[in-house]
């Protein structure tokens, strides 16, 4: 009953199988194999345009040095003031890019069109001593498991552009998001108005695949030096184009996500008719959020259930009584029915 976090569950048999055949064979470093080469071809199918492709390690190295790559002396990156950039990166993107994150308000996880026009008119480009605006970055799915619609994401755009502004997508969970939304990369990307993407594999059956997309070449003309200079430049690579073959072959990162997903909302089902237990607020990925008893949470932890205790949103539209807590639950690809069941006859 393992429901802490999608980064707790391993890889998935055909990304080690993958690995494996790829660990027997010579191939040129540095990202010049025709591995690497086959992999951003890959990309370019699957957004349905050509793409700049950059293969890192981790999704902050990916969120770093994306936000790295549109960098203005003075420039302030707004993002959701719950987005990970903010709250769990620990610093990295500012220590990279230069910039600062300045947090913007809205309900759910999702920046408000209000909020985010708000939050930039405090930032003139003329505004030497406060900085000057210089991107916006949005979480999809979100970090609180909700899930940006097409006309949201349409609508922060057009803000982005009015501004100048660079709009970056952090997609952690972005195939967790797609599936949900039941579109396509490009309709959920750059069809949309964004300019870069961190596109995660990690978190949804690959060991080690994250990677910055670039829906303009023409913007990434920087990011080789950047990624070289920040460590980020394996002189293996062709081991992250090898599990990104494999994850993205006949659509199986699709299919992980919607596994994910339906066991997810198989938890969301179970706990909306619990006597102990019930969703904080309503979430369309992987994630969720319940209010349980404190009684209830410690049953489940001792029969092996894992979860994490969660902080309360400020915006939370549900109260949190003394004798119950705010947990969160992460199913992934290897999530069973069995696991959910188990949950939910423990805690319940």
């Amino acid at each position: 009953m393992f429901f802490a976090s999608d980064n707790w569950a391993g890889a998935h048999p055909a990304i080690n199988e993958r690995l494996l055949r790829e660990s027997a064979r010579f191939a040129s470093a540095y990202g010049s194999s025709e591995l690497d080469r086959t992999i951003e071809r890959r990309f370019n199918e699957i957004f349905e345009r050509e793409v700049a492709v950059f293969f890192v390690a981790t999704g902050t190295a990916a969120n770093s040095l994306a936000l790295a790559s549109v960098a203005r002396p003075g420039g302030v990156v707004f993002a959701h003031t719950e987005a990970h950039v903010i709250e769990d990166e620990c610093g990295a993107p500012d220590f990279f890019s230069g910039m600062r994150m300045v947090p913007v308000d809205g309900p759910l996880g999702k920046m408000t069109p209000q909020a985010l026009e708000a939050k930039i008119a405090r930032y003139p480009q003329d505004a030497v001593h406060h900085g000057r605006a210089a991107a916006i970055t949005m979480t999809q799915a979100t970090e609180v498991g909700s899930v940006y619609t097409l006309d949201e994401i349409d609508t922060l755009s057009s803000i982005a552009k009015v501004h100048g502004l660079p709009l970056h997508m952090d997609g952690a969970r972005f195939a967790n998001a797609l599936v949900a939304l039941e579109t396509t990369p490009a309709e959920m990307t750059w069809k949309r108005g964004v300019d870069i993407l961190s596109f995660g594999g990690t978190k949804n059956g690959c060991w080690c695949a994250e990677a910055i997309v670039f829906f303009d070449p023409a913007m990434a003309k920087e990011l080789p030096f950047i990624r070289k200079r920040t460590a980020q430049l394996f002189s293996k690579s062709r081991f992250i184009a090898a599990q990104f073959e494999a994850y993205l072959k006949d659509g199986l990162w699709l299919e992980l996500a919607g596994h994910a997903n339906t066991m997810a909302d198989r938890v969301r089902e179970g706990l909306a008719a619990s006597n102990s237990a019930r969703l904080a607020w309503p979430t369309q990925s992987n994630e969720i959020f319940a209010i349980v008893r404190k009684e209830a949470a410690a049953i489940a932890e001792e029969k092996g259930a894992k979860f994490y205790d969660w902080l309360q949103p400020r915006d939370m539209p549900e109260t949190v009584a003394g004798d119950e807590m705010l947990i969160r639950l992460v199913s992934s690809f290897a999530t069973s029915s069995d696991d959910v069941d188990a949950f939910l006859k423990a805690i319940t």
